[in-house]
């Protein structure tokens, strides 16, 4: 580990309030596939095995609060919430919170394509820190950061304020500049049967405006709309120059 890299450790250390015991999780943690294939002659990994540990334990602590707390609520209402709590935009919000994007290791094409402020590099780094915290300090690890991180986004989720129907609000924006057509388009489709992600562009006038990844094809066009307004309200311009 360069000082580079030990800095960027220290930093993401700050950020979330807690010290790794085991510096390594840390450090996995932030590689970006893009960067460990720029270093694979240091044999280096990315986060991705850890990304799918974190998935599971965020999901294990959001049922298992919800099944506390919500004890009257029906299963099938609380998928609904476990899932916009574990979402793509709130994972990616919960990232911009800890400042991720500033200590994310990222090869020099992922970092020059705007990679630190890409919402699915966020959020899927999101959860290989949680899922670094569980290896390095247990369930307990993983509980503190979720309650403290994202917390706000379980009581919006409860109260049915977390989020909205992005695809609707993204109609909404679009027929606000007159009446163009908008499409979700699959580009990708990776992991067995079982286990699928589907990557979904949102077409604007045959122009994409956003992706998203999702574990069903409505998960992922809903991300995708969700990225599409993040980038609206970054450059409303966007738009203008797209239904023009």
């Amino acid at each position: 580990m360069n000082q580079k890299e030990e800095s960027l450790i220290h930093r993401l250390e700050a950020n979330i309030g807690y010290v790794y015991k085991n510096k390594e999780n840390a450090f996995l943690a932030i590689t970006h596939s893009s960067y460990a294939y720029e270093h694979r002659q240091k044999g280096i990994s990315s986060n991705e095995r850890l990304e799918f540990l974190g998935d599971s334990v965020l999901n294990f602590i959001i049922t298992d609060r919800l099944y506390k707390e919500a004890s009257d609520m029906p299963e099938g209402d609380m998928s609904k919430l476990r899932a916009s709590v574990v979402s793509e935009a709130s994972l990616s919000q919960c990232a911009q919170q800890i400042k991720l994007g500033e200590v994310l290791l990222l090869g020099k094409g992922e970092e020059m394509t705007g990679g630190r402020q890409r919402s699915s590099i966020l959020a899927d780094a999101t959860e290989a820190i949680i899922g670094s915290l569980y290896l390095d300090g247990g369930l307990k690890a993983s509980e503190y950061f979720v309650e403290r991180f994202l917390h706000e986004n379980y009581v919006k989720a409860i109260s049915g304020t977390l989020f909205c129907d992005f695809k609707t609000k993204l109609q909404e924006e679009i027929q606000k500049k007159g009446n163009s057509a908008i499409h979700y388009t699959v580009i990708a489709e990776k992991g067995p049967d079982h286990n699928k992600l589907f990557t979904v562009a949102v077409m604007v006038n045959n122009r994409k405006l956003g992706e998203g990844i999702g574990k069903t094809k409505k998960e992922a066009e809903q991300n995708a709309a969700g990225n599409a307004l993040e980038v609206l309200s970054k450059d409303p311009k966007t738009l203008a120059s797209i239904v023009e």
